[in-house]
């Protein structure tokens, strides 16, 4: 079974290579992040022209994420269940959902903006319900993870230059101990294995060359129960998916489990 996650800044905007994609790597299930579009807007018609059935959380032009599976969708839950309002709305986050044999969510956290900004009070609150909301689905028997943009390098190895980032989200200390709450419901961060490069990145800015520097950041992860992480035999990042005319920011990250 081959599950992934990605961030495609704009499905409509990514929609002709998100296809493509699907078709080439012979995913099962896709965890899609900032599909920017209204739940109406979604390319549900397409996707089942390929065989995915498409469960969807957005409201519209930011944000929005999405489920989509050729192995089933069930028991869909869409939001983060005790998550914090930002400016007095629920931003379309989280969605989760039974494919087959696992539970998958699919996250957006929030970006954060600056460390003394609302909004990265808002992120560490996010986490932190975050962790609570898994703890039902983490401690079942079954397969289970959380995929998605973490908006967080777990460790200075996860970003191209720590120097660079001094003083600014993503790296802060405080927030990598939000993610110690998902760890201590039992879930660990599988990392791409075996290494198929030195820095695994799964995103690159567009300015300034980022890519083709390799100036990048680990941003986007997948944390398994133990159900999970026993049966993970392969996992890798798709750079290929990063190069070229109209490609998201990020790549795909992608998890290969014997069920």
């Amino acid at each position: 079974m081959r599950i992934a996650t990605w961030n495609v800044n704009s499905i409509t905007a990514r929609l002709p290579r998100l296809l493509a994609w699907l078709e080439s790597s012979g995913t099962d299930v896709l965890c899609v992040q900032e599909t920017k579009c209204t739940e109406e807007q979604f390319p549900a018609a397409e996707l089942r022209e390929l065989g995915y059935e498409s469960a969807v959380h957005a409201t519209g032009r930011w944000n929005g994420v999405a489920l989509v599976s050729r192995v089933g969708l069930e028991d869909v839950v869409r939001g983060l269940p005790g998550g914090p309002d930002y400016g007095g709305l629920q931003e379309p986050r989280a969605i989760s959902a039974t494919c087959g044999p696992a539970r998958l969510w699919s996250v957006y956290v929030p970006n954060g903006r600056e460390v003394a900004h609302d909004h990265y009070d808002y992120k560490l609150r996010w986490l932190e319900a975050l962790s609570v909301a898994v703890t039902v689905d983490a401690a079942a028997g079954r397969p289970f993870a959380v995929l998605g943009d973490f908006n967080i390098a777990p460790s200075d190895d996860d970003v191209w230059d720590p120097s660079f980032f001094e003083g600014m989200t993503h790296v802060t200390p405080t927030e990598r101990a939000a993610l110690e709450g998902l760890r201590k419901r039992g879930l660990a961060d599988v990392v791409p294995r075996p290494l198929k490069y030195e820095h695994p990145f799964t995103y690159w800015d567009y300015r300034q060359l980022c890519f083709p520097k390799n100036r990048g950041m680990r941003i986007d992860l997948v944390y398994g129960n133990e159900p999970f992480t026993k049966v993970v035999k392969d996992s890798y990042v798709d750079r290929e998916e990063r190069k070229g005319k109209g490609a998201s920011d990020h790549a795909p990250v992608v998890v290969d489990l014997d069920m």
